[in-house]
């Protein structure tokens, strides 16, 4: 700060006896000295290497006479818990911690509508809102998003969950004020079509779409089709899950002309037409997930005409065999990812996966789950994918201690190796101590072939190998996928929460950025962390862009984990 950028210095803190009047309050409710956090640069007079202080040339700075945007950005390097002490220990820092902070989550109860306004009047920047309802409450109305809505006219990010009083009015409304909106994600809602005709209408600049459980009063019946609307010309993200009538999005699918993702899971329907009518409009799609639907080989052979397609997943879709595989393999050459769960119905096997190995040399990952393979088609894929690095069977009965052999010998770039539940042995193990060069992280599970004395054989030949050998009774496959982990039943849906105090903001989990600097903090006081903080950031230290999620109640009863702290006197 102030500093040429040539020049190397640390930042020293020191305690002075100079009264500041803005830090009245410590983390206890005691009485705080009235002390000054002294920042002193430091010159080194090497890289590393730190000399003592001049205090004849050094430039005494106040935390307190720091500029509020400086203050705003030393905040982002605290975690949830930590700002929310950092903002009991002076009006300032409770008003700049508010208005720096962008994102909230909100218990969306009924009772959250008289709190509207106290909240957001000072959490007044807040773009990514979460509002969630456990199932046993009674969830916000059309009343308390309305004025959501108008208190944060420039929110780009909203997910609801369980907001099942909200109505096609209230979500129409909400549009209408919130046009900005980029991403919306609703899970177990009860409004329906007209409410997302609205969404789809207004805001224009729509990127992400994800609709899980939309509970209407029109399921059963006749739904107005959804789209494509305004926002069909930004939407790259469309994801349906659970949806009784979710083929009335299909005009929103095919009219979304630059769709990069497409994700269907468990969607009642025929696909089939949906599919082929897609791919004839939308010439960008790169991901495509299809899981537990109706689409046979002649929706899977459509896709081939996605010559950008790179990942694809067809997990429990019975109707599906190798000439759909083959068709897109012979023209979909750019495929990275492939995951397929054929629930062993030997629907889709060698054949189809020679023709991934001879037309897709740049596959990286391939997660096979109920799907048969022998050794000539993975002598094939280790040949000729020279790039694959991550390799999955779960429930192969054909793969054996030949099949580990081959893979042993073929797979030279291979990093990344599961399997579980297949009839592999000690040999299988002992192919592994000499082949796959690369391999950094192996994991066994339920192959009963397998003992712990193989695994330490295995161990003590590969030291730098992370072996995770789990013979027990687990249900989850770890395909050590880079975008996710897959499951055997591969339905992943987020909790909901079920705390019971509707004005309460809920906690999260700190990010990777601020876990090591939170452990080291300890249970420093307000103004302690902050120093911590500030030479953090001074020094250029790693940090993010955005703000965490609080961890707050009500202005007065701040707190984190919903324990209350004390108040200002």
């Amino acid at each position: 700060m102030g500093q040429s950028p040539s020049s190397t210095a640390s930042v020293l803190v020191r305690r002075g006896p100079d009264p500041d009047p803005d830090l009245d309050l410590d983390l206890g409710g005691r009485s705080a000295s009235k002390s000054k956090a002294v920042i002193w640069p430091v010159p080194g007079e090497a890289a590393g290497e730190c000399a003592a202080p001049d205090l004849s040339v050094s430039v005494s700075v106040s935390i307190s006479d720091l500029p509020d945007e400086c203050l705003a950005c030393v905040f982002q390097y605290l975690g949830s818990g930590d700002r929310s002490r950092c903002s009991l220990v002076c009006r300032r820092w409770l008003t700049i911690e508010g208005q720096s902070r962008h994102r909230l989550a909100l218990n969306a109860q009924s009772e959250l509508l008289d709190s509207v306004p106290a909240l957001f009047a000072r959490f007044d920047a807040v773009t990514k809102l979460a509002l969630k309802c456990d199932r046993k409450s009674l969830s916000i109305g059309d009343d308390a998003l309305v004025l959501i809505s108008l208190k944060c006219r420039k929110l780009t990010r909203l997910k609801l969950r369980g907001c099942r009083e909200l109505t096609d009015t209230g979500i129409a409304v909400f549009a209408s004020n919130c046009r900005g909106l980029r991403k919306l994600s609703c899970g177990s809602c009860a409004f329906g079509a007209k409410g997302m005709n609205a969404v789809i209408d207004h805001c224009a600049s729509l990127e992400e779409l994800s609709v899980k459980r939309l509970r209407s009063p029109a399921d059963g019946a006749a739904t107005d089709p959804i789209g494509p609307g305004a926002a069909a010309a930004s939407l790259k993200t469309i994801c349906l899950k659970e949806l009784y009538n979710g083929q009335c999005f299909g005009p929103l699918i095919i009219g979304s002309k630059n769709l990069r993702t497409l994700k269907l899971v468990k969607c009642y329907g025929d696909w089939d037409t949906v599919l082929q009518v897609m791919v004839q409009r939308v010439a960008k799609i790169v991901e495509i997930h299809l899981e537990r639907i109706q689409v046979s080989d002649f929706g899977i052979a459509s896709l081939s005409n996605c010559s950008d397609l790179e990942i694809l997943h067809l997990l429990k879709t019975p109707q599906c065999t190798n000439l759909g595989l083959v068709s897109v393999a012979e023209r979909c050459k750019l495929l990275r990812k492939l995951h397929i769960d054929g629930l062993k119905l030997n629907r889709i096997g060698d054949d189809g996966l020679i023709a991934v190995a001879k037309h897709c040399p740049n596959l990286q990952e391939l997660v096979l789950i109920g799907v048969n393979p022998t050794e000539s088609s993975l002598d094939l894929l280790g040949s000729n994918c020279g790039t694959l690095e991550r390799l999955a069977f779960c429930s192969s009965d054909t793969v054996g201690d030949p099949e580990i052999v081959c893979i042993a010998a073929r797979c030279m770039v291979l990093k990344k190796l599961c399997i579980k539940n297949c009839p592999v042995s000690d040999e299988g193990m002992k192919a592994l101590a000499s082949g796959c060069p690369n391999l950094v992280k192996l994991k066994v599970k339920k192959c009963g072939g397998v003992t712990s004395e193989g695994a330490h054989w295995l161990r003590a030949r590969r030291e730098s190998l992370a072996l995770n050998l789990d013979s027990s009774d687990q249900e989850q496959v770890d395909a050590f996928a880079s975008d996710g982990v897959v499951e055997e039943n591969h339905v992943e849906f987020p909790p909901v929460p079920s705390r019971t105090a509707s004005a309460n903001i809920a906690s999260s989990s700190g990010t990777s950025r601020s876990s090591s600097f939170k452990a080291r903090l300890g249970s420093l006081s307000g103004k302690s962390l902050m120093a911590c903080a500030f030479r953090r950031w001074s020094s250029g230290g790693g940090g993010g862009g955005h703000d965490d999620l609080a961890g707050h109640r009500l202005p007065g009863h701040l707190g984190h984990d919903n324990s209350p702290l004390p108040r200002k006197p």
